[in-house]
């Protein structure tokens, strides 16, 4: 078994005097129904289902309805959140009347659904399981030291084809069981979850955005030029691009701004957290050596695992590009609280850096070979 980041956060929530709702957001199929299950089992209580219509029900915003469930349970884990929206006036009447532990899951954060999520302020903290991280994956393997370099590249090929999602990591039955694995992801959770829980119209205009997207990994993102090779309308494609930023499909990295030199850039960068999403869209499981996008596809493998070790372990720092007029880039800048800056240039082999960014920094170039050691020390 794979111990996630996470564990040791629900862990210390629930050793704490804290009766504060602890949300756990992050997409279907990233482990969080599995967390549940486990401390429903440590903990001896049930896991109640918002897929369910008889378990919403026990879940309406009137005291001695929540009294029962309070009676029975000093700690209430909650599955599938998001799908019963008109739970945030419930789970306020559990913080402000009753000495309960909530712990509450959702593939869609609870604000972007419920009118009545902001009657929630102070009372709630919140975490992320994300597709598993390198970092999880490393940390549960006794590994020799003469093994380390081919275990290392082993997890690196596997994030940058296959994806990092527990159940397509996990599987043994080779690329037919992945790919099958991640044909029904895409199908299943990605889109139609998305497209169910937001009500949107056009399926098939989700599903070729996100593969437009796809086949610029790397590059600035124009929504007008996505719109018009779709034709389709630019507001239209736009928030469907921040539904899918929203439910943990698309990391957005926007360009960096400063007083000294403007860059030149007003677009961001869209990475997928999860490159067996992406590669499922794009229908290309070839080795890498054989792949022309190969630099984009290890940019956002870098990408994605920083962003996991950002939100997951609760890091505070933000991500950036970095462009100037001309033409020069630095792939990443990260700014921790403290407006102090990493520039990263990412790179398949090692190369000579560009250092061009214009404030005080500490300049890295992340590889293939180095990409573990570099990603595990940020910001120490």
């Amino acid at each position: 078994m794979i111990k996630r980041i996470i564990e040791e956060r629900v862990e210390d929530y629930l050793n704490s005097d804290s009766n504060k709702i602890l949300f756990v957001w992050g997409p279907r199929r990233s482990g969080k129904t599995t967390l549940l299950k486990k401390y429903s089992k440590e903990l001896g209580v049930p896991v109640f289902n918002f897929d369910l219509q008889s378990h919403r029900e026990k879940f309406l915003p009137d005291l001695s309805v929540l009294q029962k469930i309070v009676d029975e349970h000093k700690i209430i884990l909650i599955d599938e959140v998001q799908n019963y929206p008109e739970s945030s006036l419930a789970l306020k009447i559990l913080f402000d009347e009753f000495n309960v532990k909530v712990i509450a899951t959702g593939s869609s954060e609870l604000r972007q659904t419920s009118k009545d999520f902001d009657s929630l302020a102070g009372r709630f903290t919140q975490i992320y399981c994300l597709p598993l991280s390198i970092l999880e994956v490393e940390s549960s393997e006794e590994i020799k030291a003469y093994e380390r370099k081919d275990i290392l590249d082993k997890y690196r090929n596997q994030g940058q084809i296959f994806g990092m999602y527990p159940e397509v990591y996990l599987a043994d039955g080779g690329e037919v069981e992945k790919t099958d694995l991640l044909q029904n992801l895409l199908d299943t959770y990605v889109l139609k979850d998305v497209i169910d829980i937001y009500n949107l119209k056009n399926a098939k205009l989700a599903k070729d955005i996100l593969t437009k997207i796809a086949l610029q990994i790397g590059s600035e993102v124009s929504v007008r030029e996505i719109a018009s090779s779709l034709q389709a309308n630019v507001t239209t494609v736009s928030s469907y691009i921040e539904i899918f930023i929203k439910n943990y499909i698309l990391i957005p990295v926007l360009s960096f701004k400063t007083n000294r030199r403007k860059s030149v850039s007003e677009l961001r960068k869209l990475y997928f957290y999860d490159l067996g999403i992406r590669n499922i869209l794009v229908r290309d499981f070839r080795s890498l050596d054989l792949r022309s996008d190969k630099g984009g596809v290890f940019e956002n493998f870098v990408v994605s695992e920083i962003e996991k070790k950002r939100r997951v372990a609760g890091e505070n720092f933000n991500v950036y590009f970095y462009r100037e007029y001309g033409g020069k880039e630095m792939d990443l800048v990260l700014e921790d609280y403290h407006k102090k800056y990493i520039c990263l240039e990412i790179k398949t082999k090692k190369v000579k850096a560009q250092d061009i960014f214009p404030l005080s920094h500490k300049m890295e170039v992340v590889t293939s070979d180095n990409y573990f050691e570099k990603i595990e020390k940020l910001f120490e």
